[in-house]
């Protein structure tokens, strides 16, 4: 502890953490990656963070920053050492908020559902939604870009900030939060840091787009005969509702099966033919002008859909509480997922108008190298984000881990046919850091190590995550 006093001195001995301390710290979510660190440092304030930061950057120590440790690509676990792991969660003030500009300003160790309860008790609404929301934090949402079911609407992560308050690898304080639309004053810094995973510094605070609460929230589920007919029934969405569209999830068959086996409390929400369905949509319509002409809308389009024989049934829920239980149904998959144990993962992006092609190919190539294995595939097909899994199946967990490197080949492989991408919303983390050497584009790898180097020379922030050559120098 003797070498770790400077720090005490910086944030006060009861949050420098150590020993058994940190064990919660060490480990990813999904339990993949386990690392060591020499403590964990808890400041209260960005003034904190900096001296923390220029401390390691004197003595040449890595400091990797974690919010709420709900990456799901070991970017918040430690991968070499010596690292201080400096955790956010005690900057959680929402400093301000303006609803004549729309805007908030939170610091990075927020909660994301706290930022979306705060903005709603003032009339207005923060559309970053995803599954974890009632643990991660903004902090990490930007590092990762983070996107969700509302993406098709109103954007990533990325298109939500207006601007960072970050501290820099050297332990300077860039104080970037003026809530501007137009800011046309140079390089995109914002942009840069946000997605950089904390290798190129910490955010600690951000200035956030709001929007008026809707007035009107109308969800549906679909039972569909084929991805095919999914993107079908998109177009005839997108068509139909504009910019009020604003979810439009997709889900296999034995995704909600998984859910109601480990979830009893869950039901299926189709009964009948319907409910052998192959595929099954979640649509989401929000807008601001009368409910009963709203439900009108949909009903029309929904109607078209079955008409055409896009859609085999339709669900309308009927009131908030329904609308609730369907979503809780997609947002269980991933927890179903754990529960049945591990398996080959992938968050990939896929043009729409090819996502069909790209699973039907790519399941094939796949059965042909390992038949039986399980295809477990939903996500967000209204921007082409799929959550391509593969579990186990006939086999055992350790035998498709086994598999996992020549799995991922493949389906790097057919991405790149489809100009796809081997990341949508979770980063890269630890997890793709070297399939991202060998898929991404020479030129762009080489502009990010020079950014890299701009930002970073010592290489000492987040490092072993996003870029394979970026780890500590001696």
């Amino acid at each position: 502890m003797q070498e770790l006093a400077g720090l005490v001195e910086l944030v006060g001995a009861g949050h420098v953490l150590v020993g058994d301390q940190i064990s919660s710290y060490l480990t990813d979510w999904r339990g993949r990656y386990r690392g060591q660190a020499l403590a964990v440092v808890r400041p209260a304030n960005t003034a904190e963070v900096a001296a923390v930061v220029r401390w390691a950057h004197e003595r040449r120590l890595a400091v990797l920053p974690q919010g709420g440790n709900t990456s799901l690509c070991g970017g918040a676990t430690p991968s070499v050492e010596p690292v201080i792991i400096l955790s956010l969660l005690r900057l959680n003030q929402i400093r301000s908020i303006d609803t004549a500009n729309d805007t908030i300003v939170v610091e990075a160790g927020c909660v994301l559902q706290q930022v979306q309860e705060h903005a709603a008790a003032h009339q207005r609404l923060f559309p970053l939604s995803l599954a974890a929301e009632g643990s991660c934090t903004i902090g990490g949402n930007l590092a990762t870009n983070a996107g969700g079911t509302q993406v098709l609407r109103y954007g990533n992560a990325r298109d939500l900030a207006l601007g960072l308050e970050v501290v820099t690898a050297d332990g300077q304080i860039w104080h970037g939060l003026r809530g501007l639309r137009k800011d046309n004053t140079g390089y995109d810094l914002c942009g840069l840091f946000i997605g950089s995973e904390g290798t190129l510094g910490i955010i600690t605070a951000a200035t956030l787009k709001l929007y008026p609460q809707p007035a009107v929230q109308n969800t549906a589920l679909v039972a569909v005969p084929s991805l095919e007919a999914a993107a079908a029934l998109l177009g005839l969405a997108r068509q139909g509702f504009d910019a009020g569209l604003t979810a439009f999830e997709v889900m296999a068959h034995n995704c909600l099966n998984a859910v109601v086996q480990c979830f009893p409390e869950q039901r299926f929400a189709f009964t009948g033919e319907a409910a052998q369905a192959p595929w099954f949509v979640l649509i989401e319509l929000s807008d601001n002008e009368n409910e009963e002409h709203a439900r009108q809308r949909l009903e029309l389009v929904l109607g078209q859909a079955l008409e055409q024989h896009i859609a085999l049934d339709v669900i309308i829920a009927e009131s908030m509480a329904q609308s609730r239980e369907l979503w809780h149904l997609r947002e269980s998959i991933p927890l179903a997922e754990k529960v049945l144990g591990k398996s080959v993962k992938h968050d990939i992006g896929v043009p729409v108008s090819k996502v069909a092609a790209f699973v039907t190919e790519t399941n094939a190539l796949i059965q042909q190298a390992y038949p039986g294995v399980e295809h477990v595939i939903f996500g967000h097909l209204g921007d082409g984000n799929l959550h391509y899994n593969v579990a186990k199946g006939q086999y055992t967990e350790a035998e498709v881990l086994s598999f996992e490197k020549a799995i991922y080949t493949i389906v790097f492989d057919q991405l790149k046919q489809v100009e796809g991408t081997l990341s949508a919303e979770h980063g890269i983390g630890q997890l793709k850091r070297d399939w991202l050497a060998l898929y991404q584009d020479p030129v762009e790898l080489a502009l990010m190590r020079q950014i890299k180097q701009a930002l970073d020379p010592l290489n000492l922030m987040n490092p072993g995550k996003l870029l394979a050559d970026a780890l500590p120098k001696p």
